[in-house]
């Protein structure tokens, strides 16, 4: 039994309706991926003290360097979310007190674990200044990508529909 184009382009669109639940899963896991591999280059690089071999003291303390420099909104969100508390130049020895929650970013570096915590893959984002950040703008770049590709082959399949229809 042959299957019309017009079975087709509906075909497309029930494909697309099923993966929607998976995509968002597969764009987190090529966002953990993005962001291991520009800690693979990057822990070579100007910060190699900090990232070689990382330690929660080292990435802590790291982290208070970048978010002593002009931080965006969305890193400062990030931030906030993590820790439970606003940045502030002034709390630096109450932000020492959350070193333990940098273990999820070390093991992640180290190929240890998969972190599930959205906040600590965004930070780990940040310390190797992995960009599109957060995952949020990640997603919807990737999201739009993927839109403007089904969008080239669903004109294709009407320009043929409309021949027939």
């Amino acid at each position: 039994m042959a299957i019309g184009f017009l079975e087709i382009y509906f075909f497309e669109d029930f494909q697309e309706l099923q993966n929607i639940n998976t995509m968002n899963n597969n764009t987190l896991k090529q966002y953990k991926k993005a962001i291991k591999t520009k800690y693979d280059i990057e822990r070579n690089g100007k910060h190699f003290d900090y990232l070689y071999k990382p330690s929660r003291g080292k990435l802590r303390d790291f982290c208070w360097l970048i978010f002593e420099k002009k931080p965006t909104q969305d890193d400062l969100n990030v931030f906030k979310n993590l820790f439970g508390l606003d940045f502030d130049h002034t709390k630096k020895n109450k932000f020492k007190e959350k070193k333990d929650k940098f273990r999820p970013i070390e093991t992640f570096f180290k190929g240890e674990t998969d972190p599930a915590n959205i906040d600590a893959i965004n930070m780990a984002a940040i310390l190797v200044d992995f960009e599109p950040r957060p995952f949020k703008k990640f997603y919807e770049m990737s999201k739009t990508e993927k839109h403007e590709k089904k969008s080239k082959k669903r004109s294709f399949f009407r320009d043929i529909k409309s021949m027939f229809f």
